[in-house]
């Protein structure tokens, strides 16, 4: 059966990361660190948010996102972003194998990217008075709409 891929582009806070990777292992999703990463992949405060689960995640290393793209061309991109204002992370209709894709937790995913891809951007709306949620709750939440939505969750 084909996973589901999170991708974070440029991560900076560790702790996200070591949740996002517990995430990424509970539900045999592949995780995906794009570009230059805030901290260094020995972090303990990035090991300590993954316990010990280190050896579970199916983890990849990419230089850039267009690396990534070039090696998966087949590949199906969901851009999230606080900066779309339509398009609700539920309208997604995604599938088995799809790449979720998450930007840097201080400055999101470049405009320029969002623009070219405006058709494969969602959000999560945030009814509330915050402008986002942390990085690991975010991809949680779309992961699990994900496999939700292709029955992969029984």
């Amino acid at each position: 059966m084909k996973t589901f891929n999170i991708v974070l582009i440029e991560p900076e806070i560790p702790p996200n990361t070591g949740n996002i990777a517990r995430l990424c292992a509970a539900t045999a999703a592949t995780l995906h660190l794009v570009g230059k990463l805030g901290f260094s992949i020995d972090d303990r405060y990035l090991k300590r948010a993954g316990l010990d689960y280190w050896d579970k995640v199916d983890l990849k290393r990419w230089e850039n996102l267009e690396q990534l793209q070039q090696q998966h061309p087949e590949g199906r991109f969901w851009y999230l972003s606080t900066k779309v204002a339509r398009n609700c992370y539920e309208q997604g209709i995604y599938q088995p194998g799809d790449f979720l894709v998450f930007g840097k937790e201080t400055a999101g995913l470049p405009a320029e990217l969002l623009l070219a891809n405006q058709e494969r951007c969602l959000t999560i709306p945030m009814p509330g008075q915050v402008r986002s949620l942390n990085l690991s709750n975010a991809a949680a939440v779309v992961l699990y709409e994900a496999l939700r939505q292709t029955g992969q969750l029984q």
